[in-house]
């Protein structure tokens, strides 16, 4: 066979590939187009539901929960912004089964296997830290912001009457959801703390004894996400920092299960030694 025959047969592959995966993202676009439109035919229960835990701390106060549009297109962006999202969520499962579609032929069996669990596992502790970034961190935050409030106060000074100035919450829609968002993508994201891990143990990149060893460096580096996807009060980084430090030693154990299983493996087939410090380690 010549050399432009074997370019040819090789290049033949590569463009089924490259036509498949065109045809995977053509049918995520259009499930993300489609759950945006749906999601742009409700934006208002979604909106009047993202909502409720400022209205929540507003009537703690005696406030009515009214948010403003400051320019006339903001309405318009708050529809778009929950459609982007809602098209998002309602279109990953499609998103992530063409992914999945596209990967597999690619993988053995025994890879499919183990790469199916974390797809799974995925969305759900999205939606898990997105839950409670809503229900508990959310309601701890906006009762921070509101704090700040103050009503006219009239004070008297030799005889002289002066009113200090009242500062009163009269929000934007659009703020106050892009920072509702934020916080629910922010902790979705800091929940996928084990699944990256795990995947990332059982393809030997991490192990159990590398992860207990970077512990203090952990620590600092989820200091300084809690610092910065919580806002300045003290209970909600504090809460943010524990919940995912305990992931991280939950991943811990996960990936040491792995480790575990993978020794017992190369055990069987007499490709583990121990070295001279008495620390086990693949002979391969």
């Amino acid at each position: 066979m010549s050399t432009h025959d074997e370019m040819e047969n090789s290049s033949a592959p590569l463009m089924e590939h490259l036509t498949e995966l065109r045809e995977r993202l053509i049918k995520s676009v259009l499930a993300f187009i489609v759950g945006m439109i749906i999601c742009f035919t409700v934006w208002n229960p979604v909106f009047n539901f993202l909502t409720e835990p400022l209205c929540d701390a507003l009537a703690v106060r005696g406030q009515d929960c009214d948010l403003q549009f400051i320019a006339l297109e903001e309405g318009f962006f708050v529809a778009i912004s929950i459609s982007l999202l809602g098209g998002l969520v309602l279109g990953f499962p499609i998103i992530s089964y063409q992914l999945w579609r596209f990967v597999a032929p690619g993988l053995y069996k025994n890879e499919k296997g183990a790469f199916l669990p974390f797809m799974i596992a995925s969305p759900f502790m999205f939606l898990l830290g997105a839950a409670f970034a809503y229900y508990v961190i959310t309601p701890l935050a906006f009762g921070f912001f509101l704090g700040f409030q103050q009503e006219n106060v009239l004070t008297s000074d030799a005889g002289a009457s002066t009113v200090a100035a009242g500062i009163i919450f009269q929000g934007s829609a659009k703020a106050y959801l892009s920072l509702t968002i934020k916080f629910i993508v922010a902790f979705g994201l800091c929940f996928q703390l084990p699944v990256l891990l795990t995947l990332m143990g059982k393809a030997g990149l991490v192990s159990a004894r590398g992860l207990r060893g970077t512990r203090k460096y952990a620590m600092v580096g989820i200091l300084i996400v809690a610092a910065l996807a919580t806002p300045p009060d003290v209970i909600s980084q504090v809460i943010l920092f524990v919940v995912v430090y305990g992931l991280y030693e939950v991943s811990i154990q996960l990936v040491a299960r792995i480790d575990r299983t993978r020794e017992a493996k190369l055990r069987s087939e007499g490709l583990w030694d121990e070295d001279e410090d008495g620390n086990d380690e693949p002979n391969l």
